[in-house]
């Protein structure tokens, strides 16, 4: 089972953690997440991020998972990538990661277009009544 690591700007990744228990009615198994802050350095936090990385890496690899591209959680996942043991995406939010919940027992590729493809199915336009 790939693991599943989320580094958000402050409480966020600890919300969608537990918004994803309370669909699914459970604790998912090997996920983690680090919130970070404005002031923090990710040079400061990388070996805690590291530290975290291990306890959610089951042997199959782990997705890191990441709010916003270009701010400073993106730039500390950037550092912890490893091409086929430990990939990346951005713009994470609810659908995305319930979709890669669903997936990491298919493999990082398959779980890495699904990840990317709930988020982009997640965003729609409300009909009207």
């Amino acid at each position: 089972m790939i693991g599943i690591f989320l580094i958000t700007h402050g409480c966020f990744g600890e919300s969608l953690v537990q918004n994803a228990c309370n669909v699914l009615n459970k604790r998912p198994p090997l996920i983690g997440q680090l919130g970070v802050s404005w002031q923090d350095d990710p040079l400061d936090l990388l070996p805690l991020a590291r530290q975290r990385l291990q306890e959610v890496d089951g042997g199959s690899g782990v997705l890191v998972m990441t709010d916003i591209f270009g701010a400073t959680p993106a730039n500390l996942s950037l550092k912890l990538l490893e091409p086929g043991r430990v990939e990346g995406v951005s713009g994470l939010s609810l659908p995305m990661l319930l979709r890669a919940l669903t997936y990491r027992e298919k493999g990082m590729a398959t779980m890495l277009d699904k990840a990317v493809s709930g988020a982009r199915d997640g965003v729609m336009k409300l009909p009207t009544p």
